[in-house]
């Protein structure tokens, strides 16, 4: 499913319009990304929660080469699904 068929969805859902569905859909979107870059935590009861984790430094290879490098420390982000969510993608595991 892409975004124009997610926010197809929403609208018919919400009984909204495709327009209002995108601008919800890109609101939302935007608040979680502006909240995890600054370094906070979004929780959504039963879907799961998004959050701003530090990798650390590592040693790895080129893959061309195999020429050994460092890699550097860097700040992901990280989705992990609710109970709910797994339990509905994985019923009965």
């Amino acid at each position: 499913m892409n975004k124009t068929e997610l926010v197809d969805a929403i609208a018919s859902k919400t009984n909204v319009t495709k327009r209002e569905a995108d601008t919800i859909l890109s609101a939302i979107t935007e608040t979680i990304v502006e909240v995890v870059s600054s370094g906070d935590k979004v929780s959504l009861v039963g879907f799961g929660s998004f959050e701003p984790r530090q990798r650390q430094a590592k040693e790895g290879r080129n893959p061309k080469t195999g020429e050994k490098m460092q890699i550097r420390a860097t700040r992901v982000p990280v989705f992990a699904a609710g109970k709910l969510f797994k339990d509905k993608v994985a019923p009965n595991s």
